[in-house]
């Protein structure tokens, strides 16, 4: 139709023009179609987030914070539970691996903690195929993933069968499962983001309460092989979660398009594919690894570089005592069915306290203090670990559970909150990305070197005594490094303010961290400081 119009000459310019206008807003979807074939949904969901976390100010279509967005959220919680509450599940069958395959406590180790590495370092090849195939069939293909390496492994027959198939290929079907949904939910929710990311990480707490129930049971009556097989069923419902995500169409046609008056003529058109077929693939290659590994922000933002430094060094601990709770409560005698139900109270502590968490630091109050927060909690979380040295009792570990469950609901609100506020939602998925690699390396050796220390001393008390001092000394160095920031920044804000405006091209920085070095917006770090209304802030109501 546009095409028709616009062969009239000059006389025909106006409606030409008019009749292009007419066809984006009626048919926006189809002109998108034709001048950019959808080779990969999770563009609009990857570079288009921008527009979408500011879609009012371009008058388009923007996130629902609500509506079909309640679905994803459910969605993602189920998801989390599936994946991120599963590598806990496995303490249960530990003495059962350790005694099938003659393995020391070093090596039974290394398949959970296989599990939860590649739950995070595939952080990459999940952000290129969320890039070419959407976050919908990625999170479905993760499901599918996660189910056959779990049906796998119930017929290994030796523990390097069982690092492979429960380890490396269940642990990429759960990234791949995970950080979609993670993603997809960010882009459903903006003024209520806080409050989903809180709601959704009560899939965790879902999972841990849960699955050792269901575990334990399976344990009871059909072994340790016979629970793998219908453990690996049961993640295929990861495919029925993936189905509900569908990508927010209507914000294809709010981009690119909506500048260009019709599209390109055919001739136009083939020149520019043959001028941009051959460095295309190249600029692909090294546009990838910036684009989903956040090194710029990791050198430039100093506030990204800490927050990273200090998660990477926490999960050499954090995640352990979930390993070795069961081990080390049935190691003192205590029945299989009641060290499970220690978790399932974890889980249960966890599903009740983070949605509340999660509307308490939405107030303005916690705006900016997010990570002061989270920091207290973890270093909480970290001493809490020293209860567990008092004995073995149930009374003990139960007390330790519930302190141990309260500070790691507050860990887990907030920790993609204060990722969100620290860089620009755009920039999210990248920042993930090298975090979630970052995170894999401790989370591989965390495990195993607890298993060394239990095999040389013949105590599980020291693992949780190094637990207990790494992860508070990870929500020390967060506390001192964000405070000494906070003041740098401030001084120099105040030396800002103080010096005379004159045309001298040297002057003193403000933006002193969060600035991204090749975009000229602002991190959610400076549109906190230089909005005193809040009206940018990503992650308030």
């Amino acid at each position: 139709m546009t095409q028709r119009n616009g062969i009239g000459g000059s006389s025909d310019e106006r409606l030409h023009s008019e009749a292009c206008k007419a066809f984006e807003l009626a048919n926006g979807t189809e002109h998108e179609e034709v001048q950019e074939p959808s080779e990969c949904e999770s563009e609009e969901r990857g570079q288009g987030s921008e527009s979408r976390d500011s879609g009012a100010a371009t008058g388009a279509v923007t996130a629902p914070d609500g509506g079909w967005g309640w679905a994803v959220l459910v969605a993602t919680i189920m998801v989390l539970a599936l994946t991120l509450g599963f590598p806990s599940c496995v303490g249960i069958f530990y003495t059962d691996l350790q005694n099938e395959f003659q393995a020391s406590n070093s090596e039974t180790s290394w398949v959970p903690s296989i599990m939860t590495s590649m739950l995070h370092a595939g952080g990459p090849f999940c952000s290129v195929l969320v890039e070419k195939f959407g976050c919908r069939a990625t999170v479905m293909f993760g499901g599918v993933l996660s189910g056959v390496g779990m049906t796998a492994s119930s017929f290994t027959r030796s523990i390097t069968e069982l690092y492979i198939t429960a380890g490396v290929v269940t642990g990429l079907g759960f990234c791949f499962s995970f950080q979609p949904a993670v993603t997809i939910m960010g882009h459903y929710f903006v003024r209520r983001r806080a409050f989903a990311n809180a709601m959704s990480s009560t899939g965790t707490a879902l999972g841990l309460c849960t699955l050792p129930f269901l575990g334990n049971y399976l344990h009871t009556e059909l072994g340790w092989r016979g629970s793998f097989l219908v453990l690996g069923a049961v993640l295929l419902n990861c495919c029925v979660c993936g189905a509900v995500m569908r990508p927010l169409q209507p914000n294809k046609h709010r981009g690119q398009p909506l500048m260009n008056h019709g599209p390109p003529p055919p001739d136009q058109q083939s020149e520019k594919k043959k001028k941009g077929m051959v460095r295309t693939i190249w600029n692909c290659l090294l546009a990838s690894l910036r684009k989903h590994m956040a090194f710029d922000q990791f050198c430039n933002n100093p506030r990204y570089c800490v927050f990273a430094i200090g998660i990477t060094w926490m999960m050499l601990g954090f995640v352990v005592p979930l390993v070795y709770l069961v081990p080390y409560a049935t190691a003192y005698n205590m029945d299989q069915s009641r060290a499970a139900l220690l978790l399932s109270i974890l889980g249960i502590v966890n599903i009740l306290v983070r949605p509340p968490f999660g509307i308490i630091f939405n107030m303005p109050w916690f705006k900016g203090r997010h990570i002061y927060v989270f920091a207290s909690a973890l270093l909480v979380n970290g001493l809490s670990n020293g209860i567990c040295c008092i004995g073995p009792g149930f009374n003990v570990l139960l007390s330790y559970v519930i302190m141990y469950g309260l500070s790691m609901s507050v860990v887990g609100s907030l920790m993609f909150t204060v990722l969100m506020d620290i860089v620009e939602m755009r920039l999210f998925p990248s920042a993930l990305g090298l975090l979630a690699v970052m995170e894999s390396i401790t989370l591989l050796i965390g495990p195993p070197l607890a298993g060394i220390l239990v095999d040389r001393t013949g105590q599980y008390f020291f693992v949780f005594v190094a637990c207990s001092a790494v992860v508070a000394s990870s929500a020390v160095f967060l506390i001192v490094s964000f405070y000494w920031l906070d003041k740098k920044e401030k001084k120099a804000s105040q030396q800002g303010q103080h010096e005379p405006v004159r045309p001298d091209p040297v002057r003193p920085v403000v933006d002193v961290s969060p600035g991204c070095q090749y975009s000229s917006v602002p991190t959610e770090g400076d549109k906190d400081k230089a909005s005193p209304n809040g009206a940018e802030y990503i992650t308030s109501v």
